[in-house]
């Protein structure tokens, strides 16, 4: 084999390494483009949202999926974040397994809504067993 033949292959390693690269640099991106606001993404995300009853809870999760956004669970926390606070349930989105992310003062408001909507806690979890909600958007989009 000559020696131009060599140098033109590139070794596992360095496929590897650029896979790698690309891999990062699309998370980077995923992650830029959630904190961004997109009108047409957070009135899927108010639907699904908007769709949850009393008495039930969602996760950020399957909010973006549901959605049509799968891996965008931080554009929701955004959204409930930046919006205001009486146009949506928001105490009805929790974290992946049912556990409250919200910290301080926000997270016992949370937690103190649940359960006047009927909802129980395992420990410091919502029994997601019993509870969550599977969010169905052929019922939300007409």
């Amino acid at each position: 084999m000559s020696s131009k033949s060599r140098s033109k292959r590139r070794s596992s390693s360095e496929i590897f390494g650029l896979d790698q690269l690309w891999v990062e640099n699309s998370k980077r991106r995923l992650l830029r483009d959630t904190l961004r606001a997109n009108e047409q993404r957070d009135y899927a995300f108010r639907s699904m949202i908007l769709s949850i009853p009393a008495g039930k809870v969602s996760t950020y999760g399957d909010v973006a999926a549901a959605a049509g956004y799968p891996r965008y669970h931080r554009a929701v926390a955004r959204l409930l974040h930046t919006d205001p606070v009486d146009q949506l349930p928001w105490h009805r989105v929790v974290g992946a397994g049912g556990e409250i992310k919200l910290r301080g003062v926000a997270a016992h408001e949370q937690r103190l809504r649940l359960k006047l909507e009927g909802v129980q806690f395992k420990g410091k979890r919502v029994d997601m067993e019993r509870f969550a909600y599977l969010l169905k958007p052929w019922e939300v989009y007409e």
